[in-house]
């Protein structure tokens, strides 16, 4: 057995964020990753004989941007190969929408739509600002203690301090959803489409679902480069983030061991003490972090029988269904969309052309169906980044709504029907698209299951909702990342404050490790 001071369980984003951070303080820390190399599900990978993608997460837009220069991810690596990119709502006949920061043009368009959405993303940025401030650290705890109490109640203040009207409005508006508030805001159907996205994302949410304005605001808490939801294409796909953390990591003191699967957080005496390979490898420790999802620690590494019975039911309880399918092309050149050149080509495109069919694309998956008329976003990174593809050639990646985690039929006649019917989605906005493809893959919220070791597939590592969120993000007891388990933390997007590749939840659980004096 070997003696280590912290042993990090997962090399995911947010584990090599908490690694960092946690050696900078001078702990021992050692990062265990299951996979040949680190990145979880923000990695690059070949899918095709020449040709690499960003496998899962392939966008940059919520890397918190006091991570990214306090680690000195330039330094290590990072680089951007296109900054502030346009997202562009697809149209069949080629008149499209585009949007970049507060301006838009184009599409079905009014001057008044125009000018209202100016306002709109400017109020959604303050009420979005409410939630970065407690972004920065842990969640209070719901106690009388005058610690807690003074969180709370500047978090209170940090809503009072909106205004009156603003206050009123984000308190109507926080846990509702995303189709009542743009039908009142704009008549643009692409517009509304559009903007609905986003607040669906990555959810098993539809634009009429309470928490997709939640959701919404949690993006927006994201920047590149100064600029509020702006996205990013990084060279090298987003393995070239975690590329970079993982040489911060090991820069300041952390060893990183790939090909390392833990099988089990060993448990002695109701405490954490360490982890077992699968090798049967033990190495002990006196704090174990783990970046894996709150299903995957609690209910398969450490075992649902080590926690009192009122945990292990809320852990149960955890939503975490995923509804997102990731399709990647090999293409021979470049495709054609009517009204785009190749400048637009580099930037975001959606098919999202109105909130009805949004909304019916999700009444599939509620029924355990695949969308017979899927939505995506689309990137062709090699626009930008030639590195990725032979000469001449281009890589797809694009994200799929709906794709339900429990498919009726099963995903292995289900995945070969996705790719059918988002091929004939395409078709639609890029004719001939097909005749170009030389290479596939589909992977189903099953496969990213399978792939990157997610309950559910759910790249949010479980819903992100009012019920799941800060204070109860997993679990009431568990949200300050120490868990009911003396000696086991939670450092992964299943931990406040949720989903993206931001890293806040990987440095707010070292500097809670390192101010309780864990692993010293």
């Amino acid at each position: 057995m070997t003696d280590n001071k912290v042993i990090i369980v997962g090399g995911g984003h947010n584990g090599l964020v908490c690694a960092a951070y946690l050696a900078k303080a001078g702990r021992k820390v050692t990062v265990l990753e299951a996979a040949d190399q680190v990145g979880g599900a923000a990695v690059t990978r070949e899918f095709a004989p020449g040709y690499q993608v960003s496998a899962c997460a392939h966008l940059l837009f919520m890397l918190d941007k006091n991570i990214s220069s306090g680690l000195g991810l330039e330094k290590h690596g990072l680089k951007l190969a296109a900054a502030d990119m346009e997202t562009v709502s697809l149209s069949q006949t080629g008149e499209h929408l585009f949007l970049s920061g507060h301006e838009a043009r184009g599409g079905d368009l009014s001057a008044a739509d125009v000018a209202r959405l100016k306002q709109f993303n400017a109020r959604m940025i303050k009420f979005a600002d409410v939630l970065r401030k407690v972004y920065k650290g842990r969640p209070p705890r719901l106690v009388s203690h005058w610690q807690e109490l003074k969180a709370l109640a500047k978090l209170g203040l940090a809503v009072r301090g909106m205004g009156r009207e603003d206050m009123r409005e984000f308190l109507r508006i926080a846990g509702i959803n995303i189709y009542d508030v743009l039908q009142e805001q704009f008549d643009s159907e692409m517009l509304k489409g559009a903007l609905a996205w986003d607040a669906v994302l990555g959810g098993h949410l539809g634009p009429r679902s309470n928490n997709s304005v939640l959701n919404y605001l949690h993006r927006l808490t994201g920047d590149v480069d100064g600029k509020r939801g702006a996205m990013a294409s990084v060279r090298g796909g987003m393995g070239g983030v975690t590329a970079a953390l993982a040489k911060a990591a090991e820069a300041a003191g952390a060893e990183i061991r790939t090909s390392a699967l833990v099988s089990r957080i060993i448990v002695e005496n109701g405490i954490a003490t360490g982890v077992e390979l699968d090798r049967g490898e033990k190495l002990i420790a006196s704090t174990v972090v783990s970046n894996a999802d709150p299903r995957t620690t609690f209910m398969h590494l450490v075992g649902l029988k080590h926690l009192e019975a009122g945990v292990a039911l809320q852990v149960r309880n955890i939503r975490s269904r995923g509804s997102v399918a990731k399709l990647h092309l090999a293409l021979d050149s470049l495709p054609r969309f009517a009204g785009l050149d190749e400048k637009a080509l580099g930037g975001r495109l959606l098919i999202s052309p109105s909130l009805v069919e949004l909304e019916q694309a999700f009444d599939f998956s509620k029924y355990g169906e695949i969308s017979e008329s899927p939505m995506m976003e689309i990137t062709l990174p090699t626009v930008h980044d030639d590195s990725l593809a032979p000469g001449g050639k281009h890589v797809l990646s694009a994200l799929v709504q709906y794709a339900p985690y429990k498919l009726k039929q099963g995903w292995e006649s289900g995945r070969a029907e996705l790719l059918q019917r988002a091929m004939a989605v395409l078709e639609r906005y890029a004719p001939g698209i097909g005749g170009t493809v030389l290479h596939s893959e589909v992977l189903s919220p099953a496969d990213i299951e399978r792939e990157f070791r997610i309950a559910g597939g759910h790249w949010h590592h479980g819903e992100f909702a009012l019920d799941q969120f800060m204070m109860t993000r997993p679990i009431h007891g568990s949200a300050q990342y120490a868990t009911p388990l003396p000696g086991l933390f939670l450092c992964g997007a299943g931990a406040h404050p949720g989903g993206g590749v931001m890293g806040s939840a990987g440095r707010n659980a070292a500097n809670e490790i390192i101010a309780r004096g864990d692993g010293a």
